[in-house]
């Protein structure tokens, strides 16, 4: 093939690859694999020969499973310099990316008795298009075979040959260079990372996740549907525990993603779809370049990055606040249901495969150091932690004491059972009379009247006044201080309060916002259990 061809794409004045020069043969002949990623995360696997390196591109990179075909595709011939060659190739030059020395050493044919009939039966072998070999190398061992698919095509096949060298599969899970021993993420890290550089490393890590044992292990089911989200059980206090992690309780949407083949499909736990309603998030999800359901949170923030729940509910109108996808759990990937796997390995997993975006984040985590972070959240202002047992599975729509919950102040979620007629100055109502469901059955918990803007009061007035009823929705009718107007109980608030009396009303409620991302019937009381710092680990 000679080096023509690999002068003509390469601009050397930009590149740090080296130009062809004359450098001596060595008695014996050498080959380096290279991890190249550029478009696509690859291996390069390059033979000595006639003088210069005979090179494949082989996508998914070798196996050492026998007589398994991986794909090789024939390139142009590069210089024996390049055996030598690891770095960042820059944008605007063919082959842009990473690349390291993944492995390198000596390599013969299987007959071959000296350096002469070695190097006939090779190129013999090559012409032919079924050259065997032997590495000699610092990871792969034993004999390979190249076959040609056709006649004079650039397509082969790289196949292991059954021998002490197979079947050694931790060797192909090094992603470290054997000469330097850098990583192409501390390659391509020397430099500001450009949008072309980003995206060769998420596709670089997506297909590392695709190709681990971790995933491979996982049952293959079709991707779900209409997830119900795992939930956490309310504790009263923070608690440090090796064992559990703790991250942010994010004050926004719980949602669910589902991504598969650059559809989004986005919704909350009781199945409001928000596709159309956030459609920067979607956009962004669809970009993605992978099939995943993923469990997260879809939070506004303001200009300090705080989160801002009314910022969010008023987004459509108002545009205000930057949104923003919090992900913290990977349910599905490719094909592969991982929700039997422990919490902290789908959120590593889910780490690696999250692109670089200004709307999709990694929600991080803290391990053991509940109370401190939990006074951090405080002081930031935030509305609380959630706690996980690092080895919890997850259990699809259950409301777990492994998943728990631990607020900055006392929330309720309620339904608006009716109001009372204003007083003074006061428009449309005068307070909410609020319930929950336990069981089929719904409770009176009490009446709030503070807490509201006249925003609040125009727009709950409004939509109280289609839902208007003469029975009250009460199997028996709770006191109020004023008259009440009684409505169907379909409207979900969140209000703040002190504590609950001993007959289970709250005290001092303090409206807080509507939530359209609930239903009425997923309202429950919440009950705190109480601390958990000696709560027992599980046991695998």
């Amino acid at each position: 093939m000679g080096l023509m061809e690999y002068i003509h794409k390469r601009k050397f004045e930009i590149t740090p690859e080296p130009k062809p020069g004359v450098p001596p043969e060595g008695e014996r002949l050498g080959f380096v694999i290279h991890k190249h990623a550029a478009r696509a995360l690859h291996y390069d696997l390059r033979l000595e020969l006639e003088g210069v390196l005979k090179s494949w591109a082989v996508p998914k990179g070798p196996s050492l499973v026998p007589y398994e075909k991986r794909l090789a595709v024939m390139v142009e011939d590069h210089p024996l310099e390049y055996r030598d060659f690891e770095g960042q190739i820059p944008e605007g030059s063919y082959g842009a990316g990473g690349v390291i020395i993944w492995d390198r050493g000596y390599y013969h044919h299987p007959s071959a008795h000296d350096g002469q009939e070695n190097r006939k039966l090779l190129i013999e072998g090559l012409r032919k298009g079924a050259l065997k070999f032997i590495l000699e190398g610092e990871r792969l061992h034993g004999e390979f075979a190249l076959v040609r698919s056709g006649q004079g095509g650039k397509t082969w096949f790289l196949i292991k040959k059954k021998d002490g060298g197979a079947g050694l599969e931790a060797a192909l899970r090094e992603n470290r260079s054997v000469a330097s021993q850098r990583s192409i993420e501390d390659i391509l890290g020397n430099t500001a990372p450009s949008q072309t550089t980003k995206r060769i490393l998420n596709r670089m890590h997506v297909q590392e996740v695709i190709d681990s044992d971790i995933v491979k292990g996982t049952p293959i089911r079709p991707m779900p549907h209409a997830i119900k989200p795992m939930l956490a059980s309310t504790v009263r206090q923070p608690f440090d525990h090796p064992e559990w992690v703790f991250e942010v309780k994010w004050d926004g949407y719980r949602a669910i993603a589902e991504v598969h083949e650059g559809r989004v499909s986005l919704y909350s736990r009781n199945g409001i779809p928000f596709d159309r309603r956030f459609p920067s998030i979607a956009e962004e999800l669809r970009r993605c370049g992978f099939n995943a359901v993923m469990d997260g949170e879809i939070v506004a923030v303001d200009a300090r990055g705080n989160p801002d729940f009314q910022m969010l509910q008023h987004h459509r109108v108002s545009r205000g606040g930057h949104l923003l996808y919090y992900a913290f759990d990977l349910l599905y990937f490719q094909g592969h249901d991982l929700t039997g796997l422990s919490l902290t390995i789908r959120k590593d997993l889910l780490k690696k495969i999250l692109p670089t975006s200004a709307k999709i984040r990694y929600s991080s985590h803290v391990v053991n150091e509940g109370t401190l972070f939990y006074n951090v959240c405080k002081e930031k202002g935030l509305e609380g932690i959630i706690a996980k047992h690092a080895h919890s599975t997850y259990e699809e729509g259950r409301r777990s004491d492994l998943w728990l919950k631990v607020k900055t102040r006392l929330s309720q979620e309620a339904v608006i059972a009716g109001y009372t007629e204003p007083h003074g100055n006061r428009e449309n109502f005068g307070a909410l009379v609020l319930g929950v469901f336990e069981g089929d059955e719904f409770r009176y918990i009490g009446h709030v009247g503070a807490g509201f803007t006249s925003k609040d009061l125009k727009e709950i007035g409004e939509r109280m006044t289609s839902l208007v009823r003469e029975e009250c929705p009460f199997f028996s009718r709770p006191p109020t201080n004023a008259p009440a107007t009684w409505i169907e109980p379909k409207v979900v608030c969140e209000v703040a309060f002190s504590g609950w009396t001993e007959d289970g009303i709250m005290r001092q409620p303090v409206f807080l916002r509507l939530r359209d991302d609930k239903t009425a019937g997923e309202t429950r009381r919440e009950t705190a259990a109480g601390s958990n710092e000696h709560r027992a680990p599980i046991r695998e």
